[in-house]
């Protein structure tokens, strides 16, 4: 009886192991998606409306400010597509970037 008690305990030990290894991947492959940010410059209606509290109209007013005016050289910009207020901003700001700056000379 002792002995598969025992076993018993190891057992739960090792599904515990496994378990929490399992998880730390889950939480690894999730931060590493988060790293990925949006780019406002090239993202389409659909990668777009991944940031909270951006449905499918103000996503492609996003696009359409982008046709119409070029690109956006600072994130803080697209506060200036109608829909996206400044609690907005704050809550995607860390979400998305405008690419990489590129140096002219």
């Amino acid at each position: 009886m002792k002995n598969l008690i025992v076993k018993g305990l190891v057992f739960s030990v090792i599904l515990g192991f496994l378990f929490s290894c399992f998880l730390s991947l889950q939480v690894q492959a999730a931060l590493k998606d988060n790293d990925k940010k949006i780019n406002i410059n090239t993202a389409s209606v659909e990668k777009l409306q991944e940031l909270p509290r951006i449905g499918e109209k103000i996503a492609q007013r996003i696009v359409d400010f982008r046709k119409e005016n070029g690109k956006f050289e600072k994130i803080e910009e697209i506060m200036k597509v109608k829909g996206i207020s400044e609690k907005t901003f704050k809550g995607m700001k860390d979400m998305i970037t405008v690419g990489e700056k590129t140096k002219t000379e």
